[in-house]
């Protein structure tokens, strides 16, 4: 298989960004993809990624490493919640 199909949420702008990804591709170059394609300017170590509610870590983790399959529905998310006044 050369690419998997996903859908990456990022909730910072509600949009669901859809990917095709190599199945070599680190997780944490799918989630600054997500990032840079939703257009949010904040650094992507200010986020996590999330796979049927579990983080994912990151580091060297490959998507097919993480489980991830195609037409996967996966969340990207503020690492530190907002304080809301």
């Amino acid at each position: 298989m050369n690419s998997i199909p996903v859908r990456v949420t990022v909730l910072d702008t509600w949009d669901e960004i859809a990917l095709n990804v190599p199945p070599a591709a680190r997780v944490a170059d799918v989630k600054a993809q997500a990032l840079a394609q939703a257009k949010v300017c904040r650094p992507a170590t200010d986020y996590l990624l999330k796979f049927r509610g579990a983080e994912v870590s990151e580091g060297e983790t490959t998507v097919a490493q993480a489980g991830i399959v195609p037409n996967a529905g996966i969340v990207v998310l503020a690492r530190r919640r907002s304080a809301v006044r």
